[in-house]
């Protein structure tokens, strides 16, 4: 390998996260290959929110603009205990940039991404699944699922939160897993009265149910209980349901982001509750500031940065979860009661926007 631009990178995984690292190193010249077990591209929701740093770190490509072309808006934020809304408030301020968060469904962020990846040179090879790998001090030799052994300068593991990468390397999950079940829905209602914001409804015993757009008419209903279209307390006349069902919540990350040649991003780094929609944004900033590494030959200190901004990430997501779940009533009034009075000023109204819009 004579320069970076000559490096041989396999990316494992075609999430956002392994998308937007490929496409930030074609951009720059560094083409890499990227398998994902899938037989195709994803036709699931996962994700929601696009924040503005995600929107800062896609412009150069051209992601941004289409992004902008299909998602929604979301300029206010509506919070409501059972039936009645406590307030609302606007992201107006929150960004010198997108003075919103940007609402769309995963798999068309994933196709955007995929297009625009593909316009660079790159491909993805889908049906192709790791199932091992080992390295010496200048290879990684891997290992698919079809018998077949190849040989890179770098592998990055963007294969989430069961990855095979992150096993192979034998590095830790380290955290928790939360013990209540949670619940999702992806629905098409086209009556639903907040269709151009996001919707919290906290309701007695710690539960909680969020509504955010992914289409004009399309919803995702999430919850921490069993069946999160039962718990929602505000009327939603759901023509048709896409998606529906339950799944555990683990509050993890890992101590090395690194090992050799081989680097974590995404899920396969870091996972926490949906509590301040960051997850898939922090996966994207890891890939971008990965890829900026390699074209700037500072990959040492990849490991550090990005587990700094992970731990920071999932400090203040457990915050909002702890606190809009807490089955403590004064600690829920006390948060309504805060809020509303910060939304009197202008001043510390842009405080509040700048903390839902910042990473």
């Amino acid at each position: 390998m004579d320069s970076m631009n000559d490096a041989r990178i396999l990316i494992v995984g075609a999430g956002p996260t392994g998308l937007t690292a490929g496409l930030e190193l074609a951009r720059r010249g560094i083409v890499p290959d990227i398998i994902d077990r899938k037989e195709q591209a994803s036709t699931l929701s996962r994700a929601v929110g696009i924040l503005p740093r995600s929107l800062d770190i896609l412009r150069p490509s051209g992601v941004t603009e289409k992004l902008l072309e299909e998602g929604i808006k979301l300029e206010n934020i509506s919070l409501y205990r059972g039936r009645t809304e406590a307030f609302s408030f606007s992201l107006n301020g929150g960004h010198p940039n997108w003075e919103f968060g940007l609402a769309l469904a995963q798999d068309r962020t994933e196709s955007i991404l995929h297009d625009a990846f593909v316009k660079y040179g790159g491909r993805v090879k889908y049906s192709t699944e790791l199932q091992d790998l080992n390295q010496n001090s200048e290879n990684v030799f891997v290992t698919t699922a079809d018998g077949m052994r190849v040989e890179y300068d770098y592998v990055i593991g963007a294969d989430g939160v069961q990855s095979i990468t992150r096993k192979a390397l034998g590095i830790d999950f380290i955290g928790f897993d939360l013990p209540e079940t949670w619940s999702i829905a992806d629905v098409d209602a086209p009556d639903w009265e907040n269709h151009d914001r996001f919707t919290m409804c906290m309701l007695p015993g710690g539960k909680v149910v969020v509504v955010a757009p992914l289409e004009r008419t399309r919803f995702r209903v999430i919850s921490n209980t069993a069946d999160a279209l039962k718990t929602l307390p505000l009327r939603m006349h759901a023509k048709n349901i896409r998606r529906k069902g339950t799944f555990k919540i683990s509050i993890r990350q890992v101590a090395n982001y690194s090992v050799g040649r081989v680097f974590l991003a995404g899920d396969a780094a870091h996972c926490h509750s949906p509590a301040g929609g960051r997850g898939m944004n922090l996966g994207i900033a890891d890939a971008a500031e990965l890829a900026g590494r390699f074209a700037n030959n500072t990959l040492d200190g990849y490991s550090v940065s990005r587990y700094a901004d992970g731990k920071r990430t999932i400090a203040a997501s457990e915050q909002i979860r702890k606190v809009v779940a807490s089955k403590n009533p004064i600690v829920r009034g006390t948060l309504v009661l805060g809020l509303a009075f910060i939304n009197q000023f202008p001043f510390t109204k842009k405080l509040l926007a700048k903390r839902f819009l910042s990473d």
